[in-house]
């Protein structure tokens, strides 16, 4: 039995897999848009999350890649750390 160079057996990295038709594209929550971001955080949320809202945040210091992107891990972190100083600094 002969068998071709690629065997089919180990499928290919995510990001080079097509996605279904109709199917959202799929997304790195460790290298998110701002876009992306406030999406992704309104869906789960359940508060509606704008880019603005988001870029306001990187203004006071929230974390972001060298080419703009967020870490959804990382941002989150940041929010927390900065709601839970501002609430124990204002007591």
């Amino acid at each position: 039995m002969a068998v071709s160079g690629d065997s089919g057996l180990i499928p290919p990295p995510p990001a080079e897999r097509p996605s279904a038709p109709g199917a959202p594209a799929a997304v790195n929550p460790a290298a998110l848009s701002v876009e992306q971001a406030a999406r992704i955080l309104t869906a789960v949320g359940g508060r509606w999350t704008t880019a603005e809202t988001i870029r306001r945040h990187i203004e006071r210091g929230a974390p972001t890649a060298a080419d703009g992107r967020i870490n959804l891990v990382h941002c989150m972190a940041w929010l927390i750390r900065e709601f839970s100083t501002h609430a124990v600094g204002e007591e």
